[in-house]
């Protein structure tokens, strides 16, 4: 198919055939990629700072997970589990929930997409409060869908005019320490918001993303989830903590939420148990998981014979390769070249983040702290010139982030810092100044 074709060629199409909605983060049309490097249709090679928006923590083609589709498919590819059951579905849920930092019996059901997962969470735990309800907070994202774009706290972009939007959705302000919102701030206007607007009687679920993803990296203080947690015990609320982004290994643990010594009600997750392949989840407290009747959860494709093989194999890649060793030592790699980034570029707000998932939050000067929206597009771009291809985030889309694949090399992520920094030289002029 790639024959002859150039990338341009491949933009012309694309320009013609498909919908604008679909964003373009690169004008990067891929050939082949192998662990933290990919190559383009014109011979060109990139470091991948992105990972699929945090879908490869196993890197690009991880062998074992090559290996597990390839004999799957040899097998079968579809049934629908509804339909006729198989061995990898049942045995990922059992390998989940035996991993889960929860307390008693666990169960879980598996879908396709992130927002399914959340999606389904909520479904969950209003079946079990019989609430209608739901808290969720600003700076979030929960996915695409009409239920997942009503628990985003982000308009811009996702939102658009696409509303209305599901009923009894409420938001709260996240804590955001760079920006001025405390702990104790955020926890406060939570209390106000249950006090004015919406009682805990009535409220099923709250959801949080212990590291924001799309919110700009913005790791949850532990006490903050620890307020979360009391209140939730408090009035019979479910915590959901969405791990689609932060969770299977990204920041050092398995989930992020262990790092707060906290246990969760339910947790939703998605992108890298896959290893590439869609597929997701929900596990949580079996009470819970089980309030759903018969039919109320599923799909046609939920839990894919092909996708299920690429999960167990994502988990014995994590235990034969002890990768969450190597994934405090990719962010420790990570941050110290982040830090020395911020010590020479005033432009660099904030290093900001959990082990492995990391960020810069670009500012036009640490005063103000005004977001520095076009320069972040023009270190996206200038990396991209380098080889190194990367990805924003943020409310103001001022936030550049690193999603490395935990497998990339020293050297995959020495050469990716040093083509990040020589981006920024070139995106704030810092070369013609001579800094």
């Amino acid at each position: 198919m790639t024959q002859g074709r150039t990338t341009q060629d491949y933009l012309e199409d694309r320009r013609q055939y498909v919908a604008r909605g679909v964003s373009n983060g690169h004008s990067v049309i891929t050939a082949r990629a192998e662990n933290a490097r990919l190559w383009d249709v014109d011979g060109r090679e990139y470091i991948d700072f992105v990972g699929g928006i945090g879908v490869l923590n196993v890197g690009h083609n991880h062998p074992r997970v090559v290996a597990a589709i390839r004999e799957q498919a040899e097998l079968f590819l579809h049934t629908c589990f509804q339909v006729a059951m198989y061995p990898g579905y049942i045995d990922l849920i059992r390998r989940l929930a035996q991993r889960a930092p929860i307390a008693g019996a666990v169960k879980g059901a598996l879908f396709s997409t992130g927002a399914e997962a959340t999606e389904n969470a909520i479904k969950m735990a209003r079946s079990y409060t019989g609430r209608p309800a739901v808290i969720s907070f600003t700076h979030s994202f929960h996915g695409r869908t009409l239920m997942g774009m009503s628990l985003t706290g982000k308009a811009s972009y996702y939102k658009q005019n696409f509303g209305p939007f599901a009923p009894e959705v409420y938001h709260a302000p996240a804590p955001y320490a760079y920006r001025g919102v405390s702990s104790e701030q955020a926890l406060e206007r939570l209390h106000e918001l249950l006090r004015t607007t919406v009682d805990a009687s009535q409220v099923a679920a709250i959801i949080i993303e212990p590291v924001m993803g799309e919110g700009g990296f913005l790791p949850i203080p532990f006490d903050f989830l620890r307020g979360l947690r009391d209140l939730c015990t408090e009035h019979g609320i479910v915590f959901i903590a969405d791990e689609v982004q932060s969770g299977i290994g990204r920041t050092g643990k398995f989930f992020a939420i262990e790092h707060s010594e906290l246990e969760p009600d339910l947790i939703p997750f998605a992108k890298s148990i896959g290893g590439g392949l869609p597929i997701s989840g929900v596990i949580g407290r079996a009470e819970i998981v089980d309030a759903p009747a018969p039919g109320g959860l599923g799909g046609t494709y939920a839990g894919n014979p092909l996708a299920c093989a690429a999960a167990n194999a994502v988990l014995d890649i994590f235990e034969q390769e002890d990768l969450l060793a190597r994934s405090v030592q990719v962010g420790e790699v990570l941050r110290a070249g982040l830090d020395r980034m911020a010590a020479r570029f005033p432009q660099i707000g904030e290093v900001r983040g959990l082990g492995a998932m990391l960020a810069l939050e670009l500012v036009e000067d640490r005063s103000s702290k005004t977001p520095a929206t076009a320069l972040a597009q023009k270190v996206v771009e200038a990396a991209r010139e380098r080889g190194l291809l990367l990805l924003k985030a943020g409310m103001y889309a001022s936030v550049i982030r690193v999603l490395v694949p935990l497998t990339a090399t020293d050297d995959d992520l020495r050469e990716g810092l040093a083509r990040l920094e020589a981006a920024l030289e070139v995106a704030t002029g810092a070369v013609a100044v001579g800094v």
